[in-house]
Parts: structure tokens; C-alpha cells; sequence
């Protein structure tokens, strides 16, 4: 009997061994080895009840000159005081690091198209490897790298950055890695100069990689031009762009090349997927005159999907050439947000499309040429090797045209016919650059000089400057085209559909302190007609933008809380200006004692989104089963894209879509009482059929449900159903996982102060009190004073938490 316990237990013992040494496939979910990650001694354990920041006073590290002393405040921002340059940036490198390691190199991997390498086998994850390299993400990073590479004081900071990350990687021991290392089974690789690029790819990625070019070509051709036209307008009425002009631009423009508008009229029945086209922002700048204490102000509030560790990094830089503090993308230089002494900057995303696609003609199957002009020119096929964790690697030949990348074709997306991607983003970039010398700035000229580095993505950079000048530009290198290049597919044989150069970077539309006395942008039109070359864009953003200037342009001696209640403002005035045309058509003597409450209490609507609430939850399923009803003769085997809401109401109320207006499924043809009150009894059945399967209480901040996911999408660590205010439509433009990314206010006082907040922590460690604790206060439009202690002694009498950072002895 003994033996036979003996023999049960080892064998018990050993089952435990191989089930907690090895990894598991559970249905469609890999189970990582669990014995690493449940160690006591080195696993998840070590990364609980720790200091708000992972760190120890005191650190000798090879490569730095001097002693960098790093002070860390209230907010848990680290202040960084180098005595050059270099040392600044390997700090900056170090100290990111040390906090947020694994999102740098997480965000990498996706960048590069190498998640599969260590979330290992599930389709959706290797269809994303295979998008990330057929879109050329790597390929525009080396880009970038061999631009960056041509400065030798931009490589020096570069390589010091790099630096400082692998001094931390050096020292980190396998028990204090960040906590998914041990859960997923990996460990860190050593950062490089690509590293950073990719990080920045990954931004211009996210910020131009929308566009509706198939979905365009497919309504073309459905529809035909002059229905496309009336549904897809590339201007409408009552438009505020960015930069208004009551007069002809001074320069003189250069020639348009000669249009061909043979488009490649074929039917796509799929896309490839494509960022959120909410992403965007708000930045805005108030001029001495309008301001309550004679300073400019400026607001920044960057529109992104909601992650933890979060998107941003706040800190400060400090050393002979640098005094900067703001917001930090984990993995690039410098400040990309943020303010000096003299100056402060923000960005919004300008609507341009520098991405196109074209359809290539190949001399025969083995597509080594393709057709161009009057001859054929040669492919180059690259074969991308995706390593699968636990896998057997998986190989996906990839063509370049001189056009780009092909992403669609049979072997991927199914397409009948080959397309390849034109992109901006393959260009190669200099915004680091640009990002720095904006860490710099003094004055105006220095934010011009600084501006003119920035290539991609498009940007609305606004500015504001202690001397009281603030400015917006439209930054960016935007190709040159003819009226209409680019909105559908191009044919790749024809030379007159290439690009044809590029707009030059000083006729770029700007404004420096106007007479109305603020500068605004919220993804708006850039320019009126008046600017004197074409663009396009298939997601321009009409109401944030019209009530920002509404309420900035009403008032006067603006105060910092003005600016912030503006930037946590509900109001849609899309609600305001469709939702009194539904209530005056919908049949109400159709409706019974329940529903008439409801259109009494919609009818009593401020047209504000407040989390607590239960209107707004009416408005918008009622809004959006008008829009189904209306728009479904979309619903169609083909992708195709809807016209957008403001596109959409202007049609209603001019009444310029009767035969639209006509529910397909049905034989009788509706009028628009009709379809208004079929969908309000359709919004209804859609909020009963929520109440009745939710536990929460019924609201609109349950409702919208703003969730902020951990980047591997691991539910314990993400953080769901946010009781947050607001709309996409919104200034507080919140929806379910997408918003403000951070808010910020400054005074361009001397010196500035500024207030911020932003939807996670300082810390990347989920054990951390610093991960996620700011997201309460953000939630509820609540601000933290951003401290700016300009020397260190400063900083050593406001807080006393250091970490030295002490240069190896020779």
C-alpha cells in the first residue's frame, strides 16, 4: 500500500511538472507554461505590493559621462536632470525602461508584424502578422532609420536612447520582469534605431491607415457618378476648417499634374482592416486678448484607443540644451506633447489621404513583371518568414511594385486582382527630429523651423509662446495631385495615376495670431476652396470642431478652467440639429402613453451626454436605426461604406433622397414619417432587449460601456464599463474603447503651468499603484497640476524621492 502511494504521488508529481513546464492549447486559447509564472521566488509574486515606480536610488551604468539625478514627483513623473545631451536621452531610455518595457516591446512586435512569435497560434493574430508585413510597416521604418541615420546629432540621441534601454534589459533579472514576460513566456531583445522607428510607423499607421478607396470604386461603380456625388460630397455647406482664408493665398502654386480619370472600376467584396477613423483630437490656442490673465493658453486632448499600460509617458527633460515636459510615446525621444519654457505644441490628425491603391497588371502568372505605361517593369518578391510560438513557421511571398507593397491578392484577401499600397508611410521620416527641436523652441521661428522636418502623418500643430503669438499648421508632406487622384482604385499601368511630387512644405496652409483670437482644429477640413490644391480625405470630422469655435469664439477673458470645461464639454450639435426634425415626423398618434413620455422627455433634451442619463441612450438607437433604414440599400455583397451623418442630414432636410427612402425588405414604398417612426419602435425593442439582459442600472455611461483594455488583451489586467460622459460627436469624444488619451491645459505664463490627466497610470506594472490610478479622475474631467521645477535643486526642495544614476568607473 505504501508503494502503490508512493507511485500515486509521483506520479501526480510528475503530471504537475509536465502540465506547469509546458504550454497548452485549450480550445482556441494558448495556455502559457504556468510553473515560471507561479514561482514565488520569480514570478508574478515579485510584482505585487510594489513602489508606485519600479526603481532603486541609486544605479551605476556604463555609457553615461556624468551623474544624472532623477526626482520623481506626486504624479510619479520622473524629472530627469542630465548634465548633456546624450546622457538626457540614455536616461530617458533607462528610465522608460524601467517602467514600461514591456508595452515598448510589445507595440514593436505588433509593429513588425511578429505578435504570433509570442502569443503564439490563432488565426486572427497570423492574419495581423501577415497585414502588418504586406502593409510595409518594417519597410517604412527602415525608411525612416536610413533618414534619421543621415543626422549625426539625431543618431548620437538615437543610440543614447537605445543605450539606455539595453542598460536596463543588462540588469534586470529574471524575478522583477514586468509580469507579461513571465505570463507569456519570453523574454526582452535588446532595442536599436529600427526599434524607435517602428514605434513611429505604428503612430503614422494609426493616424493615416484609414481610407474608403475599395469601398468608394464598388458605390462608383453601383451607383454611378452623379448619385456618388450627391452621397459622398467632397465639400458641403456651413463647413469650418481649420485654417479659414478670406483671401487668396500670397504664393504662387504649383502647376496640378494632368488628371486621367479611368479608374479601375472593380468590385471588392472585402477589406483589410483598418484603424479606428475616430482617431483624432482637439487642440486649440487662445491669444493674450482673450485670455483672463493676458497669457495664451493652449489645450491639447489626443482622440486614441484606450490601452493599458497606457499610450502615453509623462516626463521631464532637463539638461544645458533641454527643458521640456509633457506627454512620452514609450519607445521614441523626446517630448511629443507638451511645453518649455518658452513654448508649448500639441497635435490634432489633418483628414489627407496619402495612402492609394493601385491595380497591377502582371505579364503572366509568374509575376515577375507588370505592366506599365507602354512596357512591363520588373517585381521584386520578398518571402516574410512568421514565426508562430510552438509552431512550425508559416512563409508569405509579398510583391513590390514601384508603387508599393501588394496587400491584396488572391493568396491573402482573395481579391481577383492584385493591388498595391502608395503610401505615405513608406516615404521614410524625420518627425523625430522635428519632435526634438520642438523640445527646443524658443519663439515662433523655432516652431516653424521645427515643423518643417514633419512628414508624416498629416498634423494640425498648433503653438502658443510665452511672447503670446499662437499659430496652427498644417504640417506634413502631402502629395501633389489632380482633382479626384486617389478617392478610387488607380490603375498601376498608368503613369498619370503616380503621385506626381509634392506640395511644398512652406504652401502649406497656416495661420499666425488671428484677428478672431484663438487657433482650433478637431479633424476638420484643413482649408476652404480658396486654397489652391486639391485633397481628400473619406473622414472628416463636422461637429467637434464647429462646437469648439461656437464656444471659443462667444467668449472672452478665457480662463484654464474654461479651457478644461470645454474639453470635457457633452454637447452634440448633431443631436441638435436632426433630432427636432425626427420628433416633428415621427406618427405619434401611432404611439402609446410610454412612447409619448419618451418623445416628451427627448423633446426636453439638452442634447448633453452625461453619464448619468437616460435621453441620450433614446436619441442614438433611434438615430442609428434611421440611418440602417435609410442607407440599406448598402446592405449589399459588395463592401461599401454609408454617407455619413452630417452628409446624411443635410440630404434629409433638403430632401434630395426620396428613392433612398424606402426600407428594402418591405413591398410598399415608405415615406419618411414612415421609416422615422418604424426605426423609433425598432430603437425601442433594442433598448428593452438591453435592459432586459444587463445587470447594470440603465444609463448612458453603462450603455456606452468605455472599457480601457490591456494591449494583450488580458481581461484581468483591462479595466471595463468606465461610468465616463460623452460622445465620438462630442468634444468629450468617449465611446467604448476610444478618447481623450490624455488631457492637457498650459498657460504660457513665466514660467508656463499646466495641468493634465490621462486614462491609466505612470507605471506599465499591473501591480503597481501607479498603473492604473489616474483613471477616476479622468473619467470625471478632473485635472493634476503638472509640476515644472526647472533646476534640480528646485525639484530636491519640492520632493524627495531620487534615483542616481552614476557613470561606470573606468
Amino acid at each position: 500500500m505504501k508503494i502503490f502511494k508512493f507511485l500515486l504521488f509521483l506520479g501526480i508529481t510528475f503530471a504537475l511538472i509536465i502540465l506547469l513546464d509546458n504550454s497548452h492549447k485549450i480550445g482556441s486559447n494558448n495556455i502559457p507554461p504556468l510553473g515560471k509564472f507561479l514561482d514565488p521566488f520569480h514570478g508574478f509574486w515579485q510584482n505585487a505590493d510594489r513602489e508606485p515606480l519600479q526603481f532603486s536610488e541609486d544605479h551605476i551604468l556604463p555609457g553615461i559621462q556624468s551623474e544624472i539625478t532623477v526626482v520623481y514627483d506626486s504624479n510619479y513623473v520622473p524629472h530627469i536632470y542630465a548634465q548633456n545631451n546624450e546622457d538626457l536621452f540614455y536616461a530617458q531610455g533607462y528610465i522608460m525602461a524601467q517602467n514600461r518595457l514591456w508595452q515598448m516591446e510589445f507595440q514593436v512586435m505588433a509593429a513588425a508584424g511578429r505578435l504570433g512569435e509570442i502569443l503564439g497560434e490563432n488565426e486572427q493574430i497570423q492574419d495581423f502578422d501577415r497585414l502588418q508585413r504586406r502593409k510595409g510597416m518594417v519597410y517604412g521604418a527602415e525608411k525612416s532609420a536610413e533618414r534619421m541615420l543621415q543626422d549625426p546629432e539625431l543618431t548620437k540621441y538615437l543610440e543614447a536612447y537605445g543605450n539606455g534601454v539595453n542598460a536596463f534589459i543588462s540588469q534586470i533579472d529574471e524575478h522583477n520582469l514586468p509580469f507579461e514576460y513571465k505570463l507569456l513566456n519570453y523574454k526582452p531583445e535588446r532595442w536599436n534605431i529600427l526599434k524607435t522607428a517602428l514605434i513611429l510607423e505604428s503612430m503614422v499607421d494609426d493616424l493615416t491607415g484609414f481610407d474608403n478607396d475599395l469601398e468608394n470604386t464598388n458605390a462608383l461603380a453601383i451607383f454611378g457618378a452623379e448619385t456618388f456625388n450627391l452621397l459622398f460630397p467632397e465639400r458641403v455647406p456651413n463647413i469650418d476648417p481649420t485654417v479659414p482664408t478670406d483671401l487668396p493665398w500670397e504664393f504662387e502654386s504649383m502647376e496640378l499634374p494632368e488628371g486621367d480619370e479611368n479608374y479601375s472600376l472593380l468590385k471588392s467584396y472585402n477589406v483589410v482592416a483598418k484603424p479606428d477613423p475616430d482617431n483624432g483630437s482637439n487642440n486649440w490656442a487662445i491669444s493674450p486678448q482673450k485670455s483672463a490673465t493676458g497669457n495664451a493658453l493652449l489645450a491639447s486632448d489626443p482622440h486614441l484607443g484606450l490601452n493599458l499600460p497606457s499610450l502615453w509617458m509623462m516626463l521631464h527633460l532637463n539638461s544645458p540644451d533641454y527643458n521640456a515636459y509633457g506627454f512620452s510615446f514609450p519607445g521614441a525621444l523626446g517630448i511629443t506633447i507638451g511645453f518649455n519654457d518658452s513654448i508649448s505644441w500639441a497635435f490634432t490628425n489633418a483628414p489627407r489621404d496619402t495612402r492609394d491603391w493601385y491595380a497591377i497588371d502582371y505579364k503572366d502568372e509568374s509575376k515577375k513583371e507588370y505592366r506599365y505605361d507602354s512596357g512591363y517593369r520588373p517585381t521584386k518578391k520578398i518571402s516574410e518568414e512568421i514565426k508562430i510560438k510552438g509552431k512550425a513557421s508559416i512563409f508569405d511571398t509579398i510583391i513590390y511594385t514601384h508603387h508599393g507593397p501588394i496587400v491584396y491578392d488572391k493568396n491573402f484577401t482573395g481579391s481577383g486582382t492584385d493591388l498595391s499600397l502608395k503610401w505615405g508611410g513608406h516615404e521614410g521620416s524625420m518627425v523625430q527630429k522635428a519632435i526634438l527641436l520642438l523640445n527646443q523652441g524658443n519663439d515662433y521661428n523655432d516652431y516653424h523651423e521645427a515643423i518643417q522636418y514633419w512628414d508624416q502623418p498629416p498634423q494640425n500643430a498648433v503653438f502658443a509662446s510665452v511672447q503670446g503669438d499662437i499659430a496652427m499648421t498644417i504640417a506634413g508632406n502631402y502629395p501633389l495631385k489632380w482633382k479626384g487622384q486617389g478617392k478610387f482604385i488607380l490603375e498601376g499601368n498608368n503613369p498619370r495615376h503616380d503621385w506626381q511630387g509634392y506640395i511644398p512644405k512652406n504652401q502649406n496652409a497656416f495661420q499666425l495670431n488671428p484677428e478672431r483670437g484663438f487657433v482650433s482644429s478637431a479633424n476638420q477640413h484643413s482649408v476652404d476652396e480658396k486654397y489652391p490644391y486639391w485633397f481628400y480625405s473619406s473622414k472628416i470630422e463636422y461637429y467637434r470642431n464647429r462646437r469648439i469655435n461656437r464656444i471659443l469664439a462667444e467668449m472672452n477673458s478665457i480662463t484654464v478652467q474654461d479651457m478644461m470645461s470645454l474639453q470635457n464639454d457633452n454637447y452634440s450639435i448633431k443631436a441638435e440639429e436632426i433630432l427636432p426634425m425626427l420628433l416633428d415626423t415621427v406618427n405619434t398618434a401611432a404611439l402609446n402613453e410610454k412612447e409619448l413620455e419618451i418623445i416628451n422627455n427627448l423633446k426636453q433634451w439638452d442634447y448633453n451626454y452625461n453619464a448619468t442619463s437616460t435621453t441620450p441612450i433614446f436619441f442614438e438607437e433611434w438615430w442609428r436605426e434611421t440611418r440602417e433604414l435609410l442607407w440599406d440599400e448598402f446592405d449589399r455583397k459588395e463592401v461599401l461604406s454609408k454617407p455619413n451623418d452630417y452628409v446624411t442630414i443635410h440630404l434629409i432636410k433638403n430632401e434630395k433622397i426620396p428613392s433612398f427612402i424606402d426600407i428594402q425588405k418591405t413591398e410598399h414604398k415608405e415615406d419618411l414619417q414612415e421609416l422615422v417612426s418604424i426605426s423609433f419602435k425598432q430603437a425601442l425593442e433594442n433598448i428593452n432587449e438591453w435592459s432586459e439582459n444587463s445587470e447594470r442600472e440603465m444609463n448612458w455611461g453603462n450603455y456606452k460601456n468605455t472599457s480601457i483594455n490591456h494591449l494583450a488583451r488580458l481581461a484581468p489586467l483591462s479595466k471595463s464599463n468606465i461610468p465616463v460622459s460623452g460622445h465620438a460627436d462630442a468634444v468629450n469624444s468617449t465611446k467604448g474603447n476610444h478618447g481623450p488619451s490624455f488631457r492637457m491645459v498650459v498657460e504660457m505664463s513665466s514660467p508656463p503651468k499646466a495641468w493634465g490627466i490621462y486614462p491609466g497610470g505612470q507605471s506599465g506594472n499591473p501591480g503597481s499603484p501607479a498603473y492604473a490610478n489616474m483613471i477616476d479622475e479622468w473619467a470625471e474631467g478632473k485635472y493634476r497640476e503638472l509640476y515644472f521645477p526647472s533646476t534640480l535643486e528646485e525639484a530636491k526642495k519640492l520632493f524627495e524621492k531620487t534615483q542616481i544614476l552614476t557613470p561606470e568607473k573606468e
